[in-house]
């Protein structure tokens, strides 16, 4: 045998040793899988299943199982309970004493409720099956080493240690904590804002600084057998029967069967439990506020405020059964409790980097579209979003980077998809025309930059006093040396005529982009306190040179929109004197008024005339979405918050309802500030002021009537607060440094506070598009804030619980409960569904015939006749005018609102009268009409007629139906003098000059030019604001003089557009007047000769050319149509004269409340129904009007056919024809593609504006490929029509695949059967 053996022994050991070195490779390459033998201790540790741990016992167990498997083992202590015992959790993994990326976290929790005792052995058996099994079962081995488990085996220690086995129903006082708190009551919750002291329940404040990075849990009870999944609550907190759906309502529907199905027991559905046999669930699974409301939950508390998925699995109807059950319940149990772990590996999962330096990027939100609930990335970088199978679109968002989006993700049965992001750093994105093969959406950079290892910023290394050519030099410097971050511009000019310069600074400078919030520092506004004017231009220059390098800088200026106005007073400025401490050259504008007084005031009538400066920074406030402001002054040093005065004009704490908020942001800037925030600012000269942490009440301090950071605030969406930066008004130039040392930092972080409280976007429910101007209200705070154009907001909110409310015209309130951080903005979005109205409706229609009666001689004849009151005419002077109107309201208050515009130069009030239905209440599908008198003081008989018409509808209203059906259908606006100093001056003289003009000599008629055309006064601006701030489409101005009805222009304009409608217009008006219709207009008493005039109109630059009127300032800034009616030759004639000049005009005034009427009128809407705001309209290609909020248009023309051009920002433009004869009403519907290439729109525009996005050539190609020709030559042709306008009309190609549809509308012309509706276009 030997000679045999011995050749099968040389052949045996090479076989051998390469089977061996092929298990070391094997061994070697599995890496941290190597499985070391087995502890002996494990089996001296062998579990009996038959008795319960208590802490001691459990304690041990736990800490032997630790030490016999150490390599997949960690035992550690979350935290303490009341009575000082550790809330222990075993950690089962590869490596347990590391963290490792790429392995998803799971976790079980039992024993919450200390009586519920199934849970915490059960859980201790699992502990000891998976650390038992491990290298032994490939399923077990499997699921460890790609897991990171926690298991949490009691909750709440305290109790169980008072539960008494047997009990089934649960012992008294076992069930809570030591403090007798119940924990499934306790996490913070999303309906309801009550909270528990931290000291009542440590095992919740353990818990919950715990629960981070989680994926997926589960929360195991006793007491019934099901498993149920969020919500467990709702708003209504209905005891029961309300199904309370979350965003992900799918999936946790699926994980609960997952457990039930594998459940004997619970698969069925029927617990069979002797308190409750009746009591049944689907399937074995139910939703948690359906079964009962519970608040304060757990469950809903991971899925909220962390990134994990929980359900709550009722293990047995015996809450402490005896522990001969165990064995049993641990049976039924293991299989569900393997199979539900193993579901921590389904969806999505993988990286998220930064795609220059390769770095892990944390906190980046993982956007599902379709689902309303993200997930963040953990500090690796890594993510897990959970998602049943499917095809998905999924984004990674991060501040300072190009979100990317990744189409069609495909998402199957039983593993994972692995999808990883690489986010291009958005200020290192260059235009490019390359392209690559990528579903995802990104640019490249041109270059890494390159950090020193410890950055320091830089810092502004000149300081010196500017003035004005030198403060502009320097704008227009940084401007240009940083022009791909700055924006310089002016909002106005002061009184001297100087530019009101505003820096804007943020990555996208030019326009608001969407979701980022406004900033602003305003200085100087005291001409005298030059600090702030310095230190703005400091700042100036510290982020412009810091962007892109200072990772705070950096960050600021990307994810805010920053506006810096160094001066708002330069003139004050040119004459102040440095050195001067506390004096008051140059404190005011040239016109020598406190700027800060000058702002109209909630508790005080301001009667100083509104300066240019200060209706400049109005009107910037109005037009952008601010959420956030300073005010910079000197004198003191403190931050002074709202209010700044009261209605009682006392010195004392006067508080806004968001008094919490500033006193937050105050302190923000106070405490940065090494002096101010020792409340003790100026002791050689105020030795006893004392301002606790740096910071006062701005009444408290002392009242300000007028000031701007509470015009801010009542006025507008933003928070103001006043900054006293020193007790030296205007320090030497070389103290400067000194105070930019010292308000640095506090600029910075006051910046910050831009950034907490709650922010999101209010949109609609159907096509997710923004809803303007919605209004979010917060529980509990009488302040509300609206939503800027694409329906995004920011709401400033000091760190609690809240319950916040959108709402908006035409839509169902919701109300969104959500905790707010110190932190971070919480986003709380809303989508609001529509309430469609029915416009076809019986009102439309008794309105449509009362039109075509009352456009009848007859039927207004018989209209003049039924509404006749007694009257008693006379001259009333200013102060008797304003009495009867205010007479007017008292008696009338249902359908009359008095409007203060404005003052005249001797602070007399310039009141219009509203009357309508519902005068408080934006209509904005009725048409507004505008009568106005007394722009010349010495013709006060269209003051008189006026009166009397306001008096005439008021009396008749709910009498006269026709009356009633107009003012209910009209926006009446009735002006009856907008120069009272000229008439309280006037002669009651035909032809006296006296009274024509205001006070300063000035003819307001020639005044309406703008600011830019020197001083402009108080009545004109009182008017141009009223013109410019409504939509009218008619105004009617009654002088004096004449005989005859004007229309524009009264400049020297060759050729009018839209002549024969203005013309039309006012022959209405003529034709209704006896003695103005047959055209003998002569007046031989005033020297006028205009002889025969057709029809009793003209041009009325025929009668009197020349410029600055307000009819001419209507029609190009108002785009409202207005005629000038002169009631007779006589300027001011005797009293006795009124009641025949009333008689004369009367039907002509009524025929103007029909008038108003017709002409066409319509709606511009989605196919959903939402409207179309900012739409321009067209008509002939000339006359020109814009879509309302709600969508309305309305434009007046004379009878005829009409091409209507309807363009609107991303919509392909048409053109359509329409036949005036009454009134034309249609209804523009366009049609909705909120995709462009299969991509969000908002997300492709927003792309495209930063030039930021580098589209792929093989998106490009298969784009183009697909589109047909139908399609090209739409594009075509709204590039054609675009052409026709030239820059009237801006539309974004990018959005132009929506397209208008459109069939032609014509009226059934000249018929008795004429209908005011249209077929839809």
């Amino acid at each position: 045998m030997e000679p045999i053996c011995e050749p099968l022994s040389k052949t045996l050991k090479p076989l051998l040793l390469l089977f061996a070195s092929f298990l070391l490779v094997v061994s070697l390459g599995d890496g941290n899988k190597q499985l070391p033998p087995r502890s002996p201790g494990a089996s001296e540790t062998a579990e009996t299943y038959d008795k319960y741990y208590n802490y001691v016992n459990l304690t041990n167990r736990l800490r032997a199982l630790a030490q016999s498997y150490p390599h997949i083992a960690n035992l550690s202590s979350v935290g303490r309970s009341v009575e000082g015992r550790e809330l222990w959790v075993m950690r089962i993994t590869v490596e347990p004493d590391k963290d490792t990326p790429g392995k998803p976290k799971f976790k079980y929790v039992g024993n919450m409720h200390g009586d519920e005792t199934v849970s915490r052995q059960v859980l201790v058996y699992l502990v000891e099956y998976l650390l038992a099994n491990y290298g032994e079962e490939e399923r077990i081995t499997e699921l460890v080493n790609t897991t990171d488990i926690y298991i949490m085996p009691s909750m709440n220690p305290d109790g169980f240690e008072r539960s008494e086995e047997g009990k089934c129903e649960g012992k008294s006082g076992a069930r809570n904590n030591a403090k007798n708190v119940d924990l499934n009551r306790s996490f913070p919750d999303q309906f309801d804002a009550k909270t528990v002291p931290p000291d009542q329940i440590p095992e919740v404040v353990a818990v919950m600084k715990w629960i981070k990075e989680f994926v997926l849990s589960g929360n195991l009870h006793g007491g019934t057998v099901v498993a149920s999944y969020p919500y467990d609550d709702s708003a209504a907190h209905k005891e029961e029967g309300y199904y309370s759906q979350s965003a992900d309502d799918g999936l946790f529907r699926y994980l609960a069967l997952v457990y039930a199905q594998n459940h004997p027991v619970m698969k069925t559905g029927r617990p069979n439990c002797p308190d409750t046999p009746s009591e049944t669930f689907d399937d074995g699974i139910t939703n948690g506020a359906r079964w009962y409301d519970v608040t304060g939950g757990m469950q809903d508390y991971n899925y909220l405020h962390g990134n994990c998925l929980e359900i709550t699995m009722e293990l047995s109807c015996c809450k402490h059964p005896r522990a001969s059950e165990l064995q049993n319940e641990w049976r039924l149990n293991k299989e569900s409790l393997l199979a539900y772990m193993e579901k921590v590996h389904m969806g999505v999962h993988g990286f998220v980097k930064d795609a220059v330096s390769g770095a892990a990027l944390s906190d980046v939100s993982i956007v599902v579209s379709g689902i309303r609930h993200n997930l963040t990335t953990a500090k690796f970088g890594d993510y897990y979003r959970l998602l049943l199978p499917g095809t998905y679109n999924i984004t990674a968002v991060a501040p300072g980077y190009l979100p990317m989006t990744v189409n069609g993700v495909q998402v199957i049965d039983g593993k994972p998809t692995e999808l990883n992001f690489n986010l291009q750093p958005l200020h290192l994105i260059i235009p490019t025309t390359e392209a690559y093969n990528s579903t995802q959406t990104q640019a490249a950079p041109s270059s890494t930059p390159f950090l020193p290892p410890d950055h320091k910023p830089i810092h502004p290394k000149e300081f010196r006093h500017h003035n004005y050519a030198d403060m502009e030099l320097f704008l227009r410097k940084y401007a240009s040396e940083f022009s791909s971050i700055t924006h310089l511009y002016s909002i106005g000019r002061s009184v001297q005529d100087r530019e009101l310069y505003v820096m804007v600074i943020s990555d996208n400078p030019k326009v608001h982009d969407h979701g980022e919030p406004e900033f602003k520092y305003v200085g100087n506004m005291h001409g005298n306190e030059v600090v702030g004017r310095e230190l703005l231009l400091n700042l100036i220059e510290f982020l412009c040179r810091n962007y892109g390098t200072d990772p705070e800088v950096t960050q600021l200026v990307k994810n805010t929109r920053i506006h810096i106005m160094p001066s708002m007073n330069p003139d004050g400025y040119e004459i102040a004197e440095e050195g001067d401490a506390t004096g008051e050259k140059g404190r005011n504008n040239s016109n020598n008024y406190d700027l800060n007084r000058n702002f109209p005031d909630q508790f005080v009538s301001i009667t100083e005339p509104r300066q240019p400066e200060t209706i400049a920074v109005m009107n910037w406030l109005k037009s952008t979405p601010f959420v956030l402001s300073a005010n910079l002054h000197g004198g003191s040093l403190v931050v002074n918050y709202p209010f700044d005065d009261d209605k009682d004009g006392r010195s004392h704490y006067s508080r806004s309802p968001d008094d919490a908020v500033f006193k937050q942001v105050a302190k923000a800037y106070s405490q940065e500030n090494p002096l101010m925030h020792k409340g003790h600012p100026c002791a050689d000269l105020y030795p006893k002021e004392y301002f606790a942490d740096g910071i006062v009440n701005g009444a408290q301090w002392y009242t300000v009537p007028g000031g701007m950071q509470d015009w801010n605030y009542v006025n507008t969406n933003c928070f103001e607060v006043t900054i006293e930066l020193g007790c030296v008004k205007y320090p030497m130039a070389k103290e400067l440094p000194k105070y930019w040392e010292q308000n640095w930092r506090a600029l910075l972080q006051f910046m910050h506070q831009v950034h907490t409280g709650i922010k999101g976007t209010v949109s609609d429910q159907r096509d997710r598009m923004g809803i303007p101007n919605a209004t979010i209200s917060v529980e509990g705070i009488d302040h509300n804030i609206t939503t800027a154009h694409r329906g995004d907001y920011w709401r400033l909110l000091v760190p609690g619980n809240y319950a916040i409310t959108a709402s908006a015209d035409g839509y169902t309130p919701v109300t969104i409960y959500a905790t707010v951080t110190k932190d971070h903005p919480e986003v709380v979005d809303f989508r609001l569904t529509r309430l469609y109205a029915n416009n076809n409706g019986p009102s439309d229609r008794e309105l449509y015939s009362l039109i075509k009666e009352l456009s009848q001689d007859q039927g207004l004849e018989q209209l003049v006749r039924s509404t006749a009151t007694d009257n008693s005419f006379r001259y009333r002077r200013p102060k008797d005018l304003d009495a009867f109107l205010r007479g007017l309201t008292l008696n009338f208050p249902q359908i009359t609102s008095l409007h203060r515009l404005g003052q005249s130069v001797e602070f007399r009030n310039i009141l219009a009268l509203e009357i309508s239905n519902n005068p408080t209440k934006p209509e904005p599908s009725e048409p507004k009409i505008r009568f106005v008198a007394g722009i010349h003081g010495n013709a006060p008989v269209g003051t008189e007629l006026l009166l009397e018409f306001a008096a005439c509808l008021c009396i008749n209203y709910g009498k006269n139906p026709a009356i009633t059906k107009l003012i209910n259908e009209t926006r009446i606006f009735i002006v009856p003098s907008i120069n009272p100093d000229g008439q309280a001056q006037a002669d009651e003289k035909c032809a006296s000059s006296r009274g024509m003009n205001n006070s300063r000599g000035k003819d307001l008629d020639k005044t309406f030019f703008g600011q830019s055309f020197g001083r402009v006064q108080p009545e004109t601006i009182a008017m141009m604001n009223l013109i410019q701030s409504n939509d009218f489409s008619l105004s009617v101005a009654l002088d004096g003089g004449a005989l005859v009805v004007t229309y524009p222009y009264d400049k020297p304009v060759h050729t009018v557009n839209n002549e024969a409608t203005l013309k039309y217009l006012a022959k209405v008006y003529a034709k209704n007047h006896p003695k103005m219709r047959p055209g003998d207009t002569a007046c031989s008493n005033n020297g006028q000769s205009t002889g025969n005039v057709p029809d009793g109109v003209m041009k009325a630059a025929q009668l009197q050319s020349h410029m600055g009127s307000m009819k001419d300032f209507s029609m190009d800034f108002g785009h409202c149509p207005e005629i000038t009616v002169y009631t007779g030759c006589c300027l001011f004639p005797a009293a006795d004269q009124l009641a025949t000049l009333w008689a004369e005009n009367k039907k002509a005034l009524l025929s103007m409340l029909v008038e108003v009427h017709r002409g066409v009128r319509g709606e511009v809407k989605d196919r959903s129904g939402k409207p179309v705001v900012g739409a321009t309209i067209f008509l002939n290609s000339t006359l020109k009007v814009f879509t309302s909020e709600a969508g309305y248009f309305h434009v007046l023309v004379h009878p005829g056919t009409y091409t209507i051009d309807v363009i609107a920002e991303g919509y392909e433009g048409q053109r359509k024809e329409v036949r005036r004869v009454l009134l034309a009403a249609v209804t523009l519907e366009l049609d909705l593609d909120n995709s462009i290439f299969g991509l969000q729109r908002e997300f492709v525009v927003a792309s495209a504006s930063m030039t930021a996005l580098v589209l792929t050539a093989c998106i490009i190609w298969c784009v183009c490929s697909l589109k047909s020709d139908r399609q090209k030559d739409g594009f075509h042709r709204l590039r054609q029509h675009r052409e026709e306008y030239d820059d009237e009309i801006h539309l974004n190609s990018m959005g132009s695949k929506k397209s208008l549809l459109a069939n032609e509308f014509q009226d059934e012309s000249e018929s008795d059967e004429e209908t005011l509706y249209a077929n839809k276009i």
